[in-house]
């Protein structure tokens, strides 16, 4: 049997073993990318896993192959994983520094798994199961504003979350002493999290600091912040490494695990259990080069399936109220739906009021956030792998940009990269638009942005949106992240706002359905319109068939993306001509895919014919004369829509 320090040191060293292989495979070509290694740091992964219990989970960065290793022991699973084998734990499709398995996940972008893991942890708080979440750090992501987001809402909500820093003075090959201002004790201090620090090379008193660590939040329930000096042996990632080279041979010549072999040289229990590390990981390294590499199996990108559609009746309800009224319902329904944004609670009840008396029905459950975009949709991302279904309200549209990181590197991304092992059930929503007067950073129209981004799903709210039915149907089918871009404009209209005479409106019959509405007569023009563009497509089309005798068959999708293209190729077969209303900017936006989707499906012998409108390229203007110049007018619409007539 081996003491408690030479099985602290041999896994270690299995670590490094690891490590060491891995850049001998990249130098013979057979991985992929990069990998980043943690060389000279492994001692830190162990004494973290050490006081770590079944149900604790951590989430590290791109350096967390020891992590890994320490938390899980699953070395083949691990290198098979870097190779691009389907053997591997996220079948060869995650790679390097995307891992998921045995209560730990990892991610390759600087501080954007912090949120996450304190929206996990705010998981956990919420099912009492008396378990911590552990975020992986380097002192380089100190730099990133998300961290301070994250640490204040971390202890201002009591979270069980331990912040694992892994100090080794360098981000990338850039020294700390170039970066990084003030101290990081005061930067955890500033938030009130108590501050512990170790080191590795005084493992003992690191092994004991932890363990304080880590009883401190389990008793108290509040967040630690643990700072690890380090030193990384070897370059950031492969071979790129330009540091002083007197530093790094300073910093061998400490090395723990060196030193620990140094010394037990003559010890030939030691000497054996070396051989069984490299016996091991030869095995596994064989093992993987045996297995098949990875494949995505059966994807389907179609997005044309023919539908077809009946006769509905619509909601006698302003949005703004239909909307509190279906979270109501669900929220009564559902006990894992947890609201999150800023002023959500009473008495403000939201900016538009939409969460108006929902923290009185459910006061545990509608949470006020702090003006942190970027962490408030990364809290959500991590309540979403807890087991949570999260709807994030941002107050203005303008705003998610802030959280783009969140949407675009994380919570589309998790599903697939971790090889379908997780779901991400977040609802992000948000009201969008212009004609208030609420000028550039507060009336845009981002939809173009957010469409097209893989398995995120976009819905847009249209004025004839039977609003109960799509809420119900996506909380109690999605799998994805799900956008929901809510008008302001809008929040006032109801659904059964009389149709123009001689009207009739349908819907497809799918989850989320495109509505259409025509005459009775064959139609001349389809026009496609999303959002608040519904209203000034309905006016033009009453216009044009009393005064131009033009019939327009209109069409309003609901799911933006990914889009069903049917619905408006079957209308286009019939008319030839196509007109595309959005309120985006004018270049690069819904309506160019629209007509290019259209042309990919397109199977009749002639052309058709396809204009967009759109609002001019210049942000929104507060002075109202000047927004409604800019915005798409019921003149826009005549115009180009005569002009499609007699073409």
């Amino acid at each position: 049997m081996y003491t408690d320090n030479e099985q602290y040191m041999l896994k270690a060293l299995l670590i490094r073993e690891v490590e060491e292989n891995l850049l001998t495979l990249f130098s013979q070509g057979k991985l992929f990318g990069t990998t980043h290694t943690c060389i000279g740091q492994e001692l830190a992964a162990i004494a973290l896993a050490e006081h770590c219990k079944d149900k604790d989970v951590i989430f590290s960065n791109h350096r967390c192959h020891g992590h890994y290793i320490a938390r899980t022991d699953d070395v083949k699973g691990l290198i098979a994983e870097i190779m691009g084998k389907s053997t591997g734990i996220c079948a060869g499709i995650g790679g390097s520094q995307h891992l998921c398995g045995k209560m730990f996940f990892s991610n390759g972008v600087q501080g954007g798994g912090f949120p996450i893991a304190a929206g996990y942890a705010l998981g956990q708080k919420l099912a009492k199961n008396d378990s911590l979440t552990i975020a992986c750090i380097g002192d380089g992501t100190l730099g990133e504003g998300v961290v301070y987001e994250t640490m204040n809402i971390a202890s201002k909500w009591h979270l069980p979350l331990v912040i694992f820093l892994e100090n080794n003075g360098y981000a990338q090959s850039t020294s700390q002493k170039e970066t990084l201002s003030g101290s990081i004790v005061d930067r955890a201090k500033a938030f009130g999290i108590s501050m512990f620090q170790g080191s590795i090379w005084e493992f003992d008193l690191l092994l004991q600091t932890i363990g304080e660590a880590f009883s401190y939040v389990r008793k108290t329930g509040t967040p630690v912040f643990i700072c690890v000096d380090s030193y990384r042996l070897r370059a950031h990632s492969k071979g790129d490494d330009n540091r002083n080279q007197q530093e790094i041979l300073h910093y061998t010549a400490l090395d723990p695990l060196r030193i620990y072999c140094d010394r037990n040289r003559s010890n030939k229990r030691l000497s054996i259990a070396l051989q069984n590390i490299k016996q091991r990981v030869c095995q596994a390294i064989v093992a993987a080069e045996a297995a098949d590499y990875a494949t995505l199996g059966d994807i389907d990108s179609s997005s044309y399936h023919e539908i077809p559609t009946e006769e509905v009746e619509l909601q006698d309800e302003m949005q703004v109220h239909a909307i509190n009224n279906v979270l109501d319902v669900l929220m009564r329904r559902d006990n894992k739906i947890i609201l999150l944004g800023e002023d959500l609670r009473d008495e403000y009840g939201g900016a538009f009021k939409v969460t108006k008396g929902l923290s009185n029905n459910y006061p545990d459950r509608v949470l006020n956030t702090p003006i942190s975009e970027a962490a408030i949709v990364g809290i959500g991302n991590g309540l979403a792998l807890s087991g949570y279904k999260p709807i994030v309200e941002i107050m203005f549209g303008d705003f998610i940009t802030l959280a783009f990181d969140q949407i675009v590197n994380h919570a589309s991304k998790f599903r697939h990269m971790y090889n379908n092992k997780v779901n991400v059930p977040i609802i992000i929503r948000t009201p969008m638009g212009g004609g208030r007067g609420y000028g550039a950073t507060h009336s845009q129209c981002l939809d173009k942005f957010l469409a097209g981004i893989p398995n995120v799903r976009l819905i847009i709210l249209h004025g004839r949106t039977r609003i109960n039915y799509v809420y119900e149907n996506i909380l109690s089918k999605m799998t994805d992240p799900t956008i929901i871009i809510e008008h302001k404009l809008l929040y006032g209209k109801k659904g059964n706002e009389p149709l123009a005479t001689g009207m009739k409106i349908f819907e497809t019959k799918e989850q989320f359905p495109t509505t259409i509405i025509r005459y009775a007569e064959p139609a001349d023009i389809t026009i496609v319109a999303f959002g608040f563009m519904s209203f000034l497509a309905e006016e033009a089309a009453e216009f044009l068939y009393q005064h131009e005798e033009v019939v327009t068959e209109l069409l309003f999708p609901l799911q933006i993306s990914p889009l069903n293209i049917a619905p408006v190729v079957t209308s286009v077969h019939k008319t030839k001509k196509v007109l595309i209303i959005e309120e985006s900017t004018a270049t690069y936006n819904l309506g160019s895919e629209v007509i290019a989707q259209i042309h990919d499906h397109w199977t009749h012998s002639h052309n058709f014919q396809a204009r967009r409108i759109a609002s001019k390229n210049v942000p929104i203007p507060s002075s109202g004369p000047l927004e409604k110049s800019v915005l798409p007018s019921l003149e826009d619409v005549l115009r180009i829509a005569s002009e499609l007539f007699y073409a």
